[in-house]
C-alpha cells in the first residue's frame, strides 16, 4: 500500500530509508531545542506566506505549530 503525498505533513523527499527528516532531528536534539526547531519553522513559513507558498505556508506553519503544541500537552504546560 502506498502513501498518500501530502506536501505538508509528509513530502516524500523529506523521508528516506524508511526514516522522517523530523523524526531525525528531534533524536538529534534535546527536548528544548526540538521546541525552538518547531517554533522558528512555524515563524518561517508564517514570515514567507505572503510572498512565496500562500495556503501552503499557511499549512505548514500549522503543521510546526500543532507539534510543538503537542510537545507542550506532554510536557504539562
Amino acid at each position: 500500500m502506498s502513501i498518500a503525498y501530502d506536501a505538508v505533513s509528509r513530502p516524500f523527499h523529506y523521508t528516506q530509508g524508511g526514516i522522517e527528516c523530523i523524526a531525525a532531528i528531534e533524536a538529534s536534539m534535546s527536548r528544548e531545542a526540538f521546541k525552538g526547531f518547531l517554533k522558528g519553522n512555524a515563524q518561517k513559513y508564517l514570515w514567507r506566506y505572503e510572498h512565496k507558498g500562500h495556503l501552503e505556508d499557511l499549512k505548514k506553519a500549522q503543521y510546526y505549530l500543532n507539534k510543538l503544541i503537542e510537545l507542550e500537552k506532554t510536557d504539562g504546560n
